[in-house]
């Protein structure tokens, strides 16, 4: 019996430090993305295709032109609720929608829409595609 205990535990144990990591992950993902939102301003659109590559879709109004583009792992988040007699699931992907706004040639802001990440991991999946364009911090 012992030994069932301890690979019950040492398994779990390797669950939880495998959860742990994977959150760490996604806060240096959101980190990333709140980061390129100020870094990625003034940058040209040479610097943006370079990181970025081609964008999904553009648009253009005057000298404002928008740049599109999907990002994300395709994380499925579910969540159970129940009682003692039934169950309810409901599951949803995560993913962002970036849109990098010029004014001229240069950037002028970078905007991020969809469910992009957790409370506290907002941003997370909009990493992706930003993560070439961002100084990482030392």
């Amino acid at each position: 019996m012992p030994h069932t205990f301890w690979g019950i535990f040492v398994r779990k144990l390797g669950i939880v430090a495998l959860g742990a990591a994977l959150c760490g992950c996604a806060f240096q993902r959101a980190e990333i993305a709140q980061d390129a939102r100020t870094q990625m301003v003034g940058m040209s659109k040479e610097q943006v295709l370079s990181c970025m590559g081609a964008p999904g879709n553009k648009a253009a109004e005057g000298a404002t032109e928008v740049w599109g583009y999907d990002s994300g792992n395709g994380m499925e988040v579910a969540s159970v609720s129940g009682d003692r007699y039934s169950a309810t699931a409901v599951s949803s992907r995560r993913f962002c929608k970036i849109n990098v706004v010029f004014a001229g040639s240069q950037v002028s802001s970078v905007n991020y829409s969809g469910p992009t990440g957790g409370l506290l991991t907002a941003g997370e999946q909009c990493a992706y595609a930003v993560d070439a364009c961002v100084k990482k911090r030392q």
